[in-house]
């Protein structure tokens, strides 16, 4: 996997979604319908989602480990 160095636009857009209510859900819930609709959403829709994937490798809906 190549990683690409993390700017300072991916740290503030991934905090965005490290606070949105929405998101919070889906990584906490691991189900339902908050969960559904970010992991239909992260890749293709929202920008906040795909800085998340790069600042913490991993999806916006994932648990921490």
């Amino acid at each position: 996997m190549h990683t690409m160095p993390v700017s300072a636009l991916d740290l503030k857009l991934a905090r965005v979604c490290e606070l949105c209510p929405v998101c919070r859900h889906a990584r906490k819930q691991q189900q339902g319908l908050a969960f559904r609709l970010v992991k239909g959403i992260e890749q293709d829709i929202c920008p906040f989602c795909r800085a998340y994937e790069r600042v913490h490798g991993r999806k916006a809906h994932q648990q921490k480990q």
